[in-house]
């Protein structure tokens, strides 16, 4: 399989994708990959935890920058990321061909049904405080139009999400789709959020084998024990960008629920039914059943 190549450039009131074209890679750096909202915190913390042997209270946020996050802008962040001497692992919430791809790097993309991603978007969008406004919607540097405030319920949310191609945020399907369609390439590996559920310690143990991270056995109930959720909720303003300042609630809000399945409770049969219309359409059959399942 040929490499992707990037093919378009990627901004918004979130994004300044042009920061990878002037990214220097290492032979070791790990790019960690999501929609955003798919467990993108949780395997920074496993990547963190393996890389620096099931040590404690890591900045991981620090650590691991989201790279195309247009704020900082990139001539603050690309000399913070090239000062690092530990081995990197970065984040990115880029389409594949919005993103400089390297045959040097080791990349990791998580996958979650869109209909939990929705759920803890909204909670992500609608506990955001003026802060987190302000950074996005009047910093230097913003394309397009600003992010408004979320709709009052997360129904209506989901619909306008969904029938607008992930608005307010970006484009859903193409981002699923554009990482599923690279996954049989050697330095590439999927993960998805109902797996790291259902089997975490196993999951982890496929991250190192990927990364080629020799496992510390007498530190490996510590490495698991700092990837549950609530080591992660105890202890989320080390994980969470900013400490948390910019949602109501602080970093624990950030890390909010970590379930799955809690559109339930709120669709009915149609509203389920439109998703999965949508999913069958704008993916391959392959992508949608994973996407909608796991591998497990």
């Amino acid at each position: 399989m040929d490499l992707p190549q990037k093919t378009r450039e990627f901004q918004n009131h979130h994004f300044d994708s042009t920061i990878w074209n002037d990214f220097d890679f290492r032979d070791d750096d790990i790019v960690i990959a999501t929609y955003a909202k798919a467990g993108t915190t949780w395997v920074q913390q496993i990547v963190s935890q393996l890389l620096f042997n099931g040590e404690e209270g890591l900045p991981v946020a620090e650590l691991s920058p989201w790279m195309d996050l247009r704020v900082p802008p990139k001539e603050v962040k690309l000399p913070e990321v090239e000062a690092q001497t530990h081995r990197r692992f970065l984040k990115t919430h880029l389409p594949v061909d919005a993103l400089v791809f390297s045959e040097k790097a080791k990349y990791i993309y998580i996958g979650r049904d869109g209909r939990d991603v929705v759920w803890s978007m909204y909670n992500h969008h609608s506990t955001a405080n003026d802060f987190w406004y302000e950074a996005l919607n009047d910093t230097p540097g913003r394309v397009g139009a600003p992010i408004e405030k979320p709709v009052d319920t997360v129904t209506q949310y989901y619909h306008e999400w969904l029938e607008q191609n992930g608005h307010p945020w970006w484009p859903f399907w193409e981002n699923v789709q554009s990482w599923w369609d690279i996954r049989e390439l050697p330095n590439v590996m999927l993960l998805h959020f109902s797996d790291l559920k259902a089997d975490m310690p196993g999951e982890i143990r496929r991250v190192a084998e990927f990364l080629e991270t020799p496992v510390d056995e007498s530190k490996w109930d510590d490495i698991v024990e700092h990837c549950t959720f609530d080591y992660m909720k105890a202890n989320a303003t080390a994980s969470v960008p900013l400490g948390g300042a910019f949602w109501d609630g602080g970093a624990q809000n950030f890390i909010h629920k970590g379930k799955n399945g809690r559109w339930r409770e709120v669709l009915n049969d149609e509203e389920v039914q439109k998703y999965e219309e949508f999913a069958a359409r704008e993916l391959s059959a392959d992508c949608a059943a994973w996407l909608a399942n796991g591998t497990k």
